[in-house]
């Protein structure tokens, strides 16, 4: 059976492409979004058209996601992943014929469409990464992609904040659709193997047959009603997307409209998270244990911090919140995806990765169109106060189940069945 070459660290070099692949594929994309904001509001200065737009692009997934996970389970991962870059590189380029208010139609048209490439790119490529890396390495791979994040939106954002303001938006979609060319090429070098590396299999066959275990050949809801772990993780997938829209809106209603600092706020405040998403990766190296700890502590701690950037009185002081926003963030969205690649067997990676897109982006985009709804007769500030109280209050509702169902206040485990 074909299996993945890890090196010292536990990590394949399939990963490392894998991983320089989502680094140009974003760069390129943020670039395409910071060009794409300010050109709508250049032309529309409208709330409202933001939150239409950034809510667009998400919608597909309710449809699409699912689909990517079952073609990620049936065809070979590289074949899909590197047909959706290349088939999305002409509606990249169609932006460059929005000219006027009366063409954003085509702006929209255009941004469901690639919406639609990533929703079925994205579960495909989350559930190959546990094929590629050994299970000790997880932590430290989940910490390289937020890692990855970080330093998209350090390169994509902030330097699309420049391109766009002293090149064009032109400059910026051109990049854009060249990015996701040079991905499918580096894609096209890595060889998936058919299953986990060894060790990881095994591993999974000998705890089957082990007493109170969940069997990999019971349903996917079983293995969900088994595992407190899951439903604390899946709930906060399910509820923190419901408000995370308003923050994604605001941000570059903040830089523009609060703080007057127009496309090159907007890329300062997206370098800002990538710094915070840069340093989650050596924080999150200390934290060995209790991930679930860690994931619902930082979720109080971004909505903490979301209120106090509904209050800062200036530009810089709000780009260091977004700085420790993104760290907190960072740290429990690693512990996050790490549980869930613990706590499921591979079989079912695919399709609860797929529908987990589907859903979170489908809240998501709601979620943003009703914060661009609401910013028509809402103050921000108001508006990213009120997003901050929900995520704390999140947190804290996740935490009292949590400490419920697992013997108030006992450790909530991870067993070595997952995998």
């Amino acid at each position: 059976m074909k299996k993945s070459t890890s090196g010292r660290d536990g990590v394949s070099v399939g990963y490392y492409r894998l991983f320089s692949a989502g680094m140009i594929n974003g760069i390129g994309d943020r670039f395409s979004q910071v060009a794409m904001l300010s050109l709508i509001l250049s032309l529309t200065g409208s709330g409202m058209a933001v939150g239409l737009s950034l809510g667009i692009r998400l919608l597909p997934s309710l449809v699409l996601a699912p689909l990517g996970g079952y073609l990620g389970g049936k065809l070979p991962r590289k074949a899909v992943m590197m047909t959706t870059d290349i088939a999305r590189v002409p509606f990249a380029l169609s932006f460059l014929w929005v000219t006027s208010g009366d063409r954003l139609w085509l702006l929209y048209a255009a941004s469901f469409v690639l919406a639609a490439g990533e929703a079925i790119y994205a579960p495909v490529r989350k559930s190959s990464i546990p094929l590629l890396a050994e299970r000790s390495a997880l932590m430290r791979i989940n910490g390289m992609e937020q890692l990855m994040t970080g330093c998209v939106l350090i390169l994509g954002a902030l330097t699309g904040g420049f391109v766009s303001h002293w090149l064009g938006p032109e400059t910026a979609f051109v990049l854009n659709a060249c990015s996701f060319l040079a991905a499918a090429a580096i894609i096209s070098g890595i060889s998936f193997p058919s299953s986990a590396p060894e060790g990881r299999e095994e591993e999974v066959r000998g705890n089957e047959s082990e007493p109170g275990n969940v069997s990999r050949r019971k349903g996917l809801a079983s293995l969900v009603a088994g595992s407190l772990v899951l439903q604390t993780v899946l709930g906060y997938e399910l509820l923190v997307p419901l408000v995370n829209g308003l923050d994604n809106v605001l941000i570059s209603v903040y830089a523009i409209r609060v703080f007057y600092a127009g496309d090159i706020g907007v890329g300062a405040f997206y370098a800002a998270l990538g710094a915070g998403l840069t340093l989650s990766f050596w924080a999150g190296g200390w934290i060995k244990r209790n991930f679930l700890t860690a994931a619902l502590g930082g979720l109080l701690l971004e909505g903490l911090l979301l209120m106090g950037i509904s209050a800062a009185g200036g530009f810089w002081a709000a780009c260091g919140l977004y700085v420790l926003l993104s760290l907190a963030s960072g740290i429990g969205g690693a512990s996050l995806d790490t549980l869930l690649m613990r706590e499921t067997p591979a079989k079912w990676q695919p399709v609860l990765f797929g529908l987990l897109t589907a859903v979170t982006n489908t809240l998501l985009g709601l979620s943003m169109l009703l914060a661009g709804w609401l910013l028509a007769g809402t103050d921000p500030r108001t508006l990213g106060f009120a997003g901050g109280a929900c995520f704390a209050a999140i947190a804290i509702a996740l935490g009292a189940y949590v400490w419920i169902r697992g013997g108030r206040g006992g450790e909530v485990s991870v067993p070595s069945r997952t995998l």
